[in-house]
């Protein structure tokens, strides 16, 4: 199994683990504001990474990119409040899909930035996936919520962040990149969080416990990939979360997509087949040839 491979698998267990993060989250948010929600998961995911901290005997704090590590740690903590706050307004499904406007900020991003080439199966993937996305949000037809102001603002944020967890990546491990994440937003949201506090019960506790774990997981995935293989290769595999989302949204919210949501939902799986197909099998030339992107 090749790297890329390896790297789409790993995001598509982000994936999973990243919806089922907002699931045990929006739940919690019915108890807790949002400063103590996103505070207790970033500490319960503290804790859990603890003991290899220990373990290593702090060996994983040793970077050359501290910089960029606090740059980072500062950035995940408005992203993270701008998304949950999100899950108070908007369905599952309705933020993931919006959420897809990532993708094509980070792509745009990695090619000024990271010098990354754009291949034509690539650009095409990422177009397949666009228009599945546009499929389901038909902009100008449907009105725009506050929560979806709030995803967009999210993504935006997040997509430097995705930017500089591919510079971190080239050095430091994907355990460096988690401990100095979980580290940084546990201590300096902490603060806000004790302000706004608001004590959760204990099923709140036990909902956010699991968020903590299952944010771990994504986090642990995502920067393991990121080492492996382009971020260009990667974000078609993005677009699996709207299927992951319409599909708990509708076990456990009782959240049924429209048929819009289902359309683009399969144009958008096509592109995973495609971007999936083309880093295993193909080897043609015209997988391989260069697009120039002019900025």
């Amino acid at each position: 199994m090749n790297n890329n491979v390896k790297a789409i698998i790993l995001a598509l267990v982000a994936s999973v683990s990243g919806v089922t993060m907002n699931v045990l989250v929006k739940f919690s948010l019915q108890d807790i504001n949002v400063f103590t929600a996103g505070f207790l998961r970033f500490l319960f995911g503290f804790i859990l990474i603890l003991p290899f901290i220990f373990y290593s005997k702090f060996e994983n704090f040793k970077t050359p990119n501290l910089k960029i590590h606090l740059t980072r740690g500062i950035l995940n903590i408005p992203m993270m409040l701008l998304g949950f706050s999100a899950l108070q307004f908007i369905p599952l499904e309705q933020i993931k899909a919006i959420s897809f406007v990532t993708p094509i900020i980070v792509v745009v991003l990695s090619v000024i930035f990271l010098k990354e080439k754009i291949y034509l199966i690539r650009i095409g993937a990422l177009l397949i996936g666009l228009i599945g996305v546009f499929v389901i949000l038909r902009p100008g037809i449907v009105p725009i919520n506050v929560g979806a102001y709030l995803v967009l603002c999210s993504c935006s944020i997040w997509s430097v962040v995705v930017i500089i967890t591919k510079f971190a990546a080239r050095v430091d491990s994907a355990f460096t990149i988690l401990s100095y994440q979980y580290t940084l937003v546990t201590f300096l949201s902490f603060p806000i969080a004790l302000y706004f506090w608001q004590s959760p019960s204990s099923q709140t506790l036990i909902y956010l416990i699991f968020a903590g774990i299952a944010g771990t997981i994504v986090h642990l995935c995502i920067n393991t990939a990121y080492k492996l293989t382009d971020l260009s290769v990667l974000q078609p595999v993005n677009f699996s979360r709207l299927l992951i989302a319409s599909l708990f949204g509708f076990l456990i919210f009782d959240e049924i997509p429209d048929i819009w949501t289902i359309i683009g939902g399969l144009i958008i799986f096509s592109s995973i087949l495609i971007i999936t197909y083309r880093e295993n099998y193909l080897k043609k030339d015209i997988a391989k040839q260069s697009i120039p992107i002019k900025l």
